[in-house]
């Protein structure tokens, strides 16, 4: 580590980024036509999604709960579960469920 003259505080040398939330959509496991869509809407990467309650992504044209549900998989597959699926970490913000990281 670096050494400064100003202390780092401690908060800052633990501190742990998820670089996942950065993930461009074309990264994961979503079709071309459902990436496209999502970027239309300026849905444009992983925590552009995730901070998305999943009403407002079916009022998007094309998106019903086939199309939601495959989103939801994909994240799965990076490691960001639904509440719903695991109620003893239930989080809400707005009356919706987020999907969290297994880790966080």
């Amino acid at each position: 580590m670096a050494v400064t003259r100003i202390p780092i505080p401690t908060w800052a040398k633990v501190k742990k980024t998820d670089n996942r939330l950065e993930l461009s959509l074309s990264e994961i496991d979503l079709s071309v036509r459902t990436v496209n869509f999502l970027e239309e809407n300026n849905i444009f990467t992983v925590g552009d999604l995730l901070d998305c309650p999943a009403d407002r992504l079916l009022q998007i044209k094309n998106v019903g709960l086939t199309t939601l549900e495959s989103m939801y998989a994909a994240l799965e597959k990076i490691g960001f579960y639904r509440v719903s699926a695991r109620p003893s970490e239930e989080q809400t913000e707005g009356g919706f469920s987020l999907l969290r990281s297994e880790e966080g």
